[in-house]
């Protein structure tokens, strides 16, 4: 009898996970099904009219991007590593800053900040002597280098903590054995480091690169016709849905093709330690206009690409506020993002422990795959989950409405859609990957042994999840929940699209405003936003401190 009731729980958590896993791929198949309702004569428009600008403009923003977080994240992660100098302490953490200011807060911010009449423009002409916009002026922002620069100094942290991480765990004896060969510090990093750490900055351009797919304000704030703005403005401009639904899937090909080609670059690639507690380097001291070099170089991005937005919200708020105050629709938008994130943040977790615990519960090919397949929505844009959900949440909502007017005799309307229910399932696909993988990440400090002697004392497979796992692993489930509430709260492109009418978040309302012009209406928002990013950097960061403390830990 315990053996069959073991393979039924066993069966029960296994079907729960493909059950997420289905879900999962719900978007792209009714995206599909979605492109194929068009008219056979829309695919000759698309490519002869709209994917061939779209597609390059977004490739050349990939690609300048790419350079940009790739020359910025791997030097600083080396400088803070490989060297000690006065400030290094600050910078270790500093430089993850960016990471809580959204892709669209900071275009809206430079787009205020380097206007032509704007207070950085005139304070250079009145030094250079000028006195008007006609006579000197910088390049305008809203262009593809202006988009380039302003996303590389957001997104340049996901490379910069990869690629720390694999600096701070590669073996000192590798780099003392170059250094005895003769090797300067900075052909250690040519030569040594800088090879060994290709798989961590190909994660971390990686997942730049996905960011930048997912941007839809900075995009169309700076004039940037990407492929994500694109499906919008066919979507909502021109009410295409068929023509929008046949640009993401050329996206997803793109988003696929990316994939593929990180993983060939890397596939002959192999790297193992020589000890089982490699010891980390010993960084070298700097001095003098040596460290003062440093500390510039490492904080220039620090200050461009979160100081100044930050200043300037402050700023604008502080006038905002003195002006107007508080308005109560701002109170109920800061309402509304922490009620949909907080319950978007309990759904993904609960769905990231199904899926980890089959994975580990019950091991093999169709939990694995179930594991991996959930994990692929962080890949898919927002805009382009929003779409591929819209209908079947549509045909559910038209399903529940047929159904309660026909037995009840009550017309419930759309419910997905109307109550804002569809923006959670959105985020679930979207953020399903934080959750498994950083539940997956708390469960291997769990030792088997645990789970085999919790069986032996006659525990079931949910009592030794909810005795022996869910305690031990309350770290890795904080510090995911936190990460997921934080991206829910400035997911833009699938809240702006799966919203229901009069229900404004804080993102979206930034959004509005930008659009609008009216950049003194959106500063407490984004303000706000911003505040709140600061949250995963603080988890990070001590993250991180834990990784040093476990590397430079003494072997017994």
């Amino acid at each position: 009898m315990r053996t069959v009731s073991r393979r039924l729980s066993g069966l029960r958590w296994r079907l729960a996970a493909l059950t997420i896993a289905a879900f999962v791929c719900l978007p792209v198949a009714a995206l599909i099904l979605t492109a194929f309702e068009g008219s056979a004569g829309l695919w000759p428009h698309m490519l002869r009219y709209v994917l061939p600008t779209a597609l390059r403009e977004t490739l050349l923003l990939l690609l300048g991007v790419g350079m940009l977080t790739t020359l910025i994240g791997t030097t600083t992660a080396w400088i803070v590593t490989a060297y000690t100098f006065p400030g290094r302490r600050f910078l270790e953490w500093g430089l993850l800053l960016p990471l809580a200011v959204p892709t669209y807060i900071i275009a809206y911010a430079y787009l205020d900040i380097l206007h032509p009449v704007g207070a950085v423009q005139g304070a250079l002409r009145h030094l250079l002597g000028y006195s008007s916009p006609r006579e000197f002026r910088l390049p305008d922002i809203r262009s593809m280098w202006g988009c380039i620069f302003l996303l590389g100094l957001v997104l340049y942290p996901y490379v910069y903590l990869t690629t720390r991480s694999m600096f701070l765990t590669q073996a000192a004896n590798l780099v003392e054995v170059s250094r005895t060969l003769g090797n300067r510090r900075h052909d250690v990093f040519r030569r040594v480091a800088l090879p060994l750490a290709r798989p961590a900055i190909a994660v971390g351009v990686s997942l730049a690169l996905m960011e930048t797919l997912n941007d839809i304000g900075a995009s169309e704030f700076l004039g940037v016709k990407t492929l994500t703005v694109s499906i919008y403005t066919s979507w909502v401009s021109r009410s295409d849905m068929p023509g929008a639904a046949q640009i993401s899937l050329a996206m997803l090909v793109l988003v696929i093709g990316l994939v593929l080609i990180e993983r060939h670059a890397r596939r002959n690639q192999r790297y193992t330690a020589t000890a089982q507690r490699p010891r980390a380097m010993t960084p070298s001291r700097l001095t003098g206009y040596r460290a003062a070099g440093a500390f510039v170089l490492c904080i220039t991005p620090i200050v461009l690409g979160f100081v100044a937005p930050a200043v300037y919200l402050c700023a604008e708020a502080y006038k905002r506020y003195r002006f107007a105050g508080l308005s109560d629709r701002l109170l109920g938008e800061v309402v509304n993002t922490i009620t949909v994130s907080t319950i978007a943040t309990v759904v993904i977790l609960l769905c990231g422990l199904v899926v980890a615990y089959a994975a580990r519960t019950c091991p093999g090919r169709q939990t694995a795959i179930a594991a991996r397949i959930s994990t692929v929505g962080y890949a898919v844009p927002g805009t382009v989950l929003a779409l591929g959900l819209l209908m079947p949440v549509g045909a559910f909502d038209r399903l529940l409405s047929s159904g309660a007017e026909r037995y009840l005799g009550v017309s419930v309307g759309l419910l997905l859609l109307g109550s804002g229910s569809a923006i959670v399932l959105a985020y679930c696909v979207r953020f399903m990957a934080i959750a498994t993988g950083g539940i997956e990440a708390g469960f291997s400090r769990i030792s088997p042994s645990l789970d085999h002697a919790a069986r032996m004392l006659g525990q079931t497979s949910a009592g030794v999840f909810r005795r022996i796992h869910l305690p031990l692993s309350k770290p890795a489930l904080v510090s995911a929940g936190l990460l997921i509430f934080v991206d829910c709260m400035k997911e833009l492109p699938a809240t702006l699209l799966l919203r229901p009418l009069n229900f404004e978040t804080l993102a979206t309302h930034l959004y509005g405003e930008a659009a609008r012009g009216t950049y003194e209406e959106a500063s407490i928002a984004a303000l706000l936003i911003v505040a709140i990013g600061i949250l995963p950097v603080v988890v990070l960061s001590r993250v991180g401190r834990i990784e040093r403390r476990e590397t430079a830990a003494p072997t017994a």
